[in-house]
Order: structure tokens, then C-alpha cells, then sequence
């Protein structure tokens, strides 16, 4: 279970580079969280009502003339449309200033050839259930990120959800293929479940709700416990008992394991090729 963000460890200022599904979830899970609406600004290029009612209530300045340099400097536009703002974005990084991109592909290496004032670097990997607080995000930082500056990423990146700090950017591209795109992976058990239903009698609809309220369920039953899944799994599985016939075709020949693996190297696979 994610701990929540240390107090006061949220940045004195930010801005915020893209305000679109992912960027405008993250930005209310840091309003929600302390971040200061009045040193809080927002660039983006077609805003929604949406975000432009949440401006004016709150406060916050969305596409002022200038935007002076921030404490963290967040990019979360479409990757295909960085090095069109890259000039742009370069005049908004000072000397404290700490980027952190969400651009999927782009390497510390990219932002660094593409912001020449940028010398702090966070690359993060959040995914879709960031937008409810749940999500599950994977980070790596630069040499020149110092310790305030990962802490202050930190408490941003906690406000939606798990954090983990892996150990070299390599490791991203495996977060991608785990985490990233985790949550289609379930998705597709919930609707393989609902097919599976459905061909055992049940009315479609019914099958549907059962299938997503177990998949729901299970996952905050696991959220809730401490206990490892494998153990949980056990729990559930009396001998002899029916999850433990459906269970036998699951793990016969170990079948669904190396499926997985199968599918997290293909994932993994594709985001180095995204990346170049």
C-alpha cells in the first residue's frame, strides 16, 4: 500500500506542461494533496472547460504571457509534440528547477539534448489508475537531482497513487511493461471472465457485474491485506473445491505464467523501440 506524501515535502512552486486526461488527474491529486493553486501554473495549448472552471475556482494561472521558473518543471504533453516546444519550455527551467517528464519514449537524454538549461531530471511512468489516486508509478532520477528535489517529485508522484524509484532508466522500460500497461491486461481478464460467463449460462449483463465487481473487489481485498497474493490465492482455494478445478487449467503446465512473461517482454520489448 502507497504511503502518502511526507508534509511539506510538496514543491513551493510548479509548472505544469500539458493538462490533458493524464496531466489534469495528476494536477487535482496535488491540489488535493497541499500544493499552493497560487504558485501553481498551467500551460496548455487547447484547455478543456473543464480545466478552465478548475483554474479560476482555485486560482491557478493558466497560459500567462511569461512563466517564470519553477521549483519543478512537470512535461506531460504528447511525446510527438516535445521538440516543437522544447525552446518554449527551456525558458521556463532555472538553475533550482527540477524536471520532471511523463513523456512516454523520451529518455533523460532526449530532454536533456532538447532543454539545454535542464540539469535535474525525473523520468516517470505513472498509469491510468493515477487518476483516481491508485495508480502505480515508476521514476528514475539524474545525477544532479538532489535530495530536497527527489522529495519534492516524491510527494507529487505519492499523490496519486504507489511510487517506486528504480535504480537506472533501463529499468523504465520494464515499468511500462509491468505497471504502464498493467491495467489493460486486467481489463481484458475482466472480459475474458465475462465471456467465460456468459458461455456458462449466464445472462450477459449479469456476467459483466459479476466479473468486474470480483476483479474490483479481489484488487482491494489485496490493497487492504498484507499477506503476499500467492498466499491470498491459497485462501481462497479449498482442496478439491471448485476454484481448485478452475485453478488446475489456469496453472496447468505452468501455462499462464510464461503467457505473462511472455507479454510483459513484448510490452518491454516495444518501449525500447518507442524510445529509439
Amino acid at each position: 500500500m502507497a504511503a502518502p506524501p511526507a508534509a511539506g515535502a510538496l514543491p513551493a512552486s510548479l509548472t505544469l506542461v500539458g493538462a490533458g486526461k493524464m496531466g489534469g488527474a495528476m494536477l487535482e491529486g496535488w491540489l488535493a494533496a497541499g500544493l499552493d493553486p497560487k504558485r501553481t501554473t498551467i500551460v496548455e495549448a487547447d484547455p478543456s472547460d473543464a480545466l478552465r472552471a478548475l483554474c479560476t475556482a482555485r486560482g491557478l494561472a493558466l497560459n500567462p504571457a511569461t512563466v517564470a521558473p519553477a521549483a519543478v518543471l512537470v512535461l506531460a504533453i504528447k511525446p510527438q509534440g516535445f521538440a516543437d516546444a522544447a525552446p518554449g519550455l527551456d525558458r521556463m527551467i532555472g538553475p533550482g528547477t527540477v524536471v520532471m517528464s511523463i513523456l512516454a519514449g523520451k529518455t533523460v537524454a532526449d530532454i536533456e539534448g532538447r532543454l539545454p538549461s535542464a540539469r535535474a531530471i525525473v523520468r516517470a511512468m505513472p498509469n491510468l489508475p493515477a487518476s483516481i489516486g491508485r495508480g502505480a508509478t515508476g521514476a528514475v532520477a539524474n545525477a544532479a537531482v538532489t535530495a530536497g528535489q527527489r522529495a519534492a517529485v516524491a510527494a507529487l508522484l505519492g499523490a496519486n497513487g504507489l511510487v517506486e524509484w528504480v535504480g537506472s532508466e533501463a529499468e523504465i522500460d520494464a515499468v511500462t511493461a509491468l505497471s504502464g500497461s498493467g491495467p489493460a491486461y486486467v481489463f481484458l481478464m475482466v472480459e475474458a471472465m465475462t465471456e467465460a460467463g456468459i458461455a456458462a449460462g449466464l445472462d450477459p449483463q449479469v456476467a459483466a457485474r459479476l466479473a468486474r465487481a470480483t476483479i474490483s473487489g479481489a484488487g482491494a481485498l489485496l490493497d487492504a491485506s498484507d499477506l503476499p497474493a500467492s498466499e491470498l490465492r491459497r485462501n481462497v482455494t479449498s482442496p478439491g473445491g471448485t476454484t481448485a478445478a478452475a485453478l488446475d487449467v489456469l496453472m496447468r503446465d505452468d501455462a499462464l505464467g510464461p503467457l505473462m512473461r511472455e507479454a510483459v517482454a513484448a510490452a518491454k520489448r516495444r518501449a525500447g523501440e518507442l524510445a529509439g
